[in-house]
């Protein structure tokens, strides 16, 4: 993320008032729903696949599973993202893979989940299937198919690859910046 996490952080600092100033303007209600998400990201004419991730990271900063993202949420997911700890973003990671909530994460919900990934980043430099094999070859101790929470934390601080992997998949600082483009052409305009 370099100087572009930078620039977010510096964004998110200087702008505290702003960031809520928009945000109700954009939400008045103060509340953002997942249609809402969905507009504001653009979503049509994406796949199933990617619009079910965006469900899944709706859903795993709406804290209070009330259905709505309210402005506290909304922060605490954009600060867990530019500032959190490993073991937090990991943590994070597990919950938005994790989509039957079943506390394992199993091969083919990584694998919607990566595919999601590269639909809306349009960035497949390496192909979906072979990144999940590699995961599971590398912190799958038990060969079961399946990772804990503790499993996919240990092997991924355990293998720099995974990590770095997993790192670069999972920012999101283009959706944050999409949010924050539509924010300030919406108070341009």
């Amino acid at each position: 993320m370099g100087a572009y996490s930078s620039n977010l952080d510096d964004i998110l600092e200087q702008d505290m008032h702003h960031w809520y100033t928009k945000f109700m303007k954009k939400s008045p209600s103060g509340l953002i729903t997942l249609f809402e998400l969905k507009t504001m990201l653009e979503m049509n004419g994406m796949t199933e696949e990617a619009s079910s991730y965006v469900d899944q990271v709706f859903f795993t900063f709406d804290m209070d599973g009330d259905g709505y993202i309210d402005f506290v949420e909304y922060i605490a997911a954009i600060s867990l993202l530019l500032r959190g700890e490993i073991n937090q973003k990991l943590k994070w990671y597990f919950k938005l893979f994790d989509q039957d909530g079943n506390g394992k994460i199993d091969k083919d919900e990584l694998q919607t989940i990566f595919k999601a990934i590269q639909d809306i980043t349009r960035i497949c430099d390496v192909p979906t299937e072979e990144i999940v094999t590699l995961i599971y070859e590398k912190i799958d101790v038990n060969r079961e198919g399946e990772l804990t929470l503790e499993e996919f934390i240990s092997g991924a601080k355990e293998h720099p690859d995974i990590m770095e992997m997993l790192t670069k998949m999972m920012d999101l600082t283009h959706v944050l910046e999409i949010i924050i483009k539509g924010q300030r052409q919406n108070s341009i305009s």
